[in-house]
């Protein structure tokens, strides 16, 4: 293809990843270096027969007028990434100075809002995202291994959690294990204590979130697969069979190695989703136990004060976070392309 034809036909999807990313992503980070004009506060004295009296107000009027003049706010440079709801240094190097144990340290960094969505994101990223490779790819295994007059089925049955609505799923989930409900009953039933309650123990709230991304995103996992181990060499597999290979060691020497690639582009799409975990959090309302930076964000975004400056620190924060998770699994692929 030459040149000016390539251009001709990727130039309307440069164009709309331009206006519809770039440029986006350039204005949050701007808007990040930026707060909002504090109120115009003025005093008013007020005489009358017994005196005068001052009070303070707050001019409307000059303050709008500032607003317009300056819509960014006013120019705050790292403030907005250093403060307390964010990097929190100072915060950090006062609990460093006051704490005499590692627990006490971590109890207060935990306080902090933008560690605690942090830690949480972090955690979810890196159990839910091996766990549903694994699973996917067990699934993807079983079904290949079935009888060709039940894979239909098969398959239907497994890719029904992807289809669910995601806050139709975790809404489900949410009612099952609640106190009165099948799930809930069977863990009272199992810790011997009927006054269990999932939605009452940020551990166990935690486990079920996990537990939901897990069942939601394994039959991505799984149609990947499956589409994979149908292009497995079948000789190199009955090779293996004559040689006395069994099962396990077929799967593991032939097969997986065929599908590494596979497990790549899935382990990089799983996390920058399980990164933005959103929907679980808000149908489980699991914000007193966990809170994710996609809610953080949301909070910023919905609270008495809206608060855009931070947010946008905070998704450039985020950004960058996905950019560091992401990077191994992206040098890894360049090396076996330039390898290849």
């Amino acid at each position: 293809m030459r040149h000016k034809t390539f251009l001709l036909f990727v130039a309307p999807s440069l164009i709309a990843m331009i206006a519809l990313i770039v440029f986006p992503v350039i204005s949050v980070v701007i808007q990040s270096f930026h707060a909002q004009h504090e109120q115009v506060i003025e005093v008013v004295e007020n005489c009358g027969p017994f005196g005068c009296t001052q009070t303070t107000a707050v001019n409307q009027e000059a303050t709008q007028a500032l607003r317009e003049a300056e819509p960014l706010g006013r120019w705050v440079g790292m403030d907005n990434y250093i403060n307390r709801g964010h990097l929190a240094f100072a915060e950090l190097a006062d609990a460093w100075s006051s704490s005499d144990t590692w627990g006490e340290w971590w109890t207060k960094v935990m306080n902090l809002p933008f560690y605690s969505a942090i830690v949480f994101t972090l955690t979810f990223t890196f159990i839910v995202t091996p766990l549903t490779i694994a699973l996917g790819f067990a699934i993807a295994v079983a079904v290949n291994s079935a009888a060709k007059a039940i894979r239909g089925p098969l398959i239907f049955v497994s890719l029904l959690p992807f289809i669910i609505n995601p806050i139709v799923g975790s809404l489900v989930l949410f009612w099952m294990v609640d106190a009165r409900g099948i799930l809930g009953q069977a863990i009272q039933w199992l810790a011997d204590d009927p006054d269990l309650s999932v939605k009452a123990s940020t551990p166990m709230m935690w486990i079920m979130l996990m537990v939901y991304g897990i069942w939601h995103s394994a039959p991505f996992a799984f149609v990947v697969f499956y589409a994979g181990l149908q292009t497995v060499n079948q000789d190199t597999n009955e090779a293996a069979m004559i040689d006395g290979a069994n099962r396990w060691q077929r799967v593991r020497y032939v097969t997986i190695p065929h599908i590494m690639p596979l497990v790549t582009f899935v382990a990089l799409i799983q996390l920058m989703d399980n990164f933005r975990v959103f929907e679980p959090l808000i149908s489980f309302s699991a914000e007193a136990h966990a809170q994710s930076l996609s809610t953080y964000i949301l909070s910023d975004l919905t609270g008495e004060t809206v608060l855009f400056n931070s947010a946008a620190a905070t998704s450039v924060l985020t950004v960058i976070c996905v950019g560091i998770l992401l990077s191994p699994v992206l040098v890894r692929t360049w090396r076996d392309f330039k390898r290849a």
